[in-house]
């Protein structure tokens, strides 16, 4: 009976030892797998890209206004967002580090303030041909590589 009771709790141990090396292999392929579309692609879709920057110039919101804004949909080849006071959608294409945006349309509500810094936010959509993701970060580029628009990520609650 004790060596049968002995021979279990061994089993036990070997049984044990391989399940945590097989957890840890798991793990460690996890910790370095990368699925295809995680690239920066995946980082600029279905993320909330607050507009920080047009050109140098520090952006800002207006009272009782919204943020200006994008977001990239997941699965569709379509942006949505807020210039601050109107909504923003539109097309965008990408392949690698370029991003053409397209038929970009606004609402026309009208706002007592920053309709100048929202008019040339617009404007600069249509000279976007590159973009670039750096942490929490999203610059997108014109086509010498200025930078036209700064955004920070924002995690949504």
């Amino acid at each position: 009976m004790i060596a049968n009771v002995r021979q279990t709790l061994l089993s036990m141990e070997k049984f044990s030892a391989l399940r945590w090396r097989c957890s840890a292999v798991v793990a460690i392929f996890f910790a370095f797998w990368v699925p295809a579309n995680a690239g920066a692609d995946a980082l600029l879709r279905n993320t909330y890209w607050k507009l920080t920057h047009l050109g140098e110039t520090p952006t800002r919101t207006a009272a009782r206004q919204r943020e200006a804004h994008l977001i990239f949909a997941a699965a569709q080849q379509r942006v949505f967002g807020s210039g601050g006071c109107n909504r923003i959608t539109g097309g965008f294409e990408l392949a690698d580090d370029k991003l053409l945006l397209s038929r970009i349309v606004a609402t026309r509500m009208a706002c007592p303030d920053g309709v100048e810094q929202e008019q040339l936010f617009l404007k600069s959509l249509g000279d976007v041909e590159h973009y670039r993701i750096d942490g929490n970060q999203l610059e997108l580029l014109d086509r010498s590589g200025k930078v036209i628009a700064r955004f920070t990520a924002v995690a949504l609650r």
